[in-house]
């Protein structure tokens, strides 16, 4: 019983995560010929965002199905730093630079010079911190908490000063996406929290890509 428990549990991770990670490639290969075009250096970094979800999520998904299969116990005993501390880190650090470069794709024309060296910097702290420093639930978070509020004060901002009022919908699915950001991120640190929800937090955060994909192919024509 508990084994087939187990099985199920790995195939609905292992769908998840395929999910995510197919619609991020589509949407960065996808708007590659776009790009290579324009030169457009905030298509630029939207598609970065997604090429370093597509990274995180490949982590995520190790993570899961590593803690699903051995337990934390026996990484713990057996490579705690192999199997356990390092694709945290990993994860943290890509699923937190995929945010900061979905902040960037609204904000670079406003920044006078590039950030992006110092937004690698802040990201692998993040990760560190998290991984390797703190294990207190609480900074945890404390910082996604405030890195969640900073980064949809500044696209709430970005959206009232933009004259292209019809882009609405698409700041509305970058603050859906951030959100769901969060959740994933706990759902990795703190899964008996969210265990009852798991299910549905897949569901939505899949949605979530899923329109962002239709919507960049409905917009570059990709067939």
């Amino acid at each position: 019983m508990m084994q087939e428990v187990l099985v199920g549990t790995m195939s609905i991770e292992i769908l998840y995560s395929f999910v995510i990670v197919l619609c991020s490639l589509m949407i960065y290969f996808g708007t590659k010929e776009l790009y290579e075009l324009s030169n457009h250096r905030g298509l630029k970094y939207f598609r970065l965002t997604f090429l370093f979800f597509a990274i995180a999520y490949f982590f995520r998904s190790f993570i899961k199905i590593i803690i699903l299969y051995f337990g934390k116990q026996e990484i713990a005993m057996v490579a705690p730093i192999l199997f356990g501390k390092l694709p945290v880190f990993l994860f943290m650090y890509f699923s937190v630079m995929a945010i900061f470069y979905l902040l960037y794709s609204v904000l670079y024309k406003k920044l006078k010079r590039d950030w992006m060296l110092l937004f690698h910097i802040v990201a692998i702290i993040i990760a560190f911190i998290i991984t390797f420093i703190s294990n207190n639930l609480s900074t945890v978070l404390l910082l996604h908490i405030l890195l969640l509020i900073f980064i949809i004060y500044v696209t709430y901002l970005s959206y009232h000063q933009s004259k292209k009022k019809k882009s609405l919908n698409l700041y509305v699915i970058y603050l859906l996406l951030l959100v769901f950001w969060i959740f994933n991120i706990l759902d990795i640190l703190i899964p008996s929290i969210f265990q009852s929800f798991q299910l549905l937090i897949y569901l939505v955060s899949s949605g979530i890509f899923l329109i962002i994909l239709y919507r960049v192919i409905k917009r570059t024509g990709v067939n």
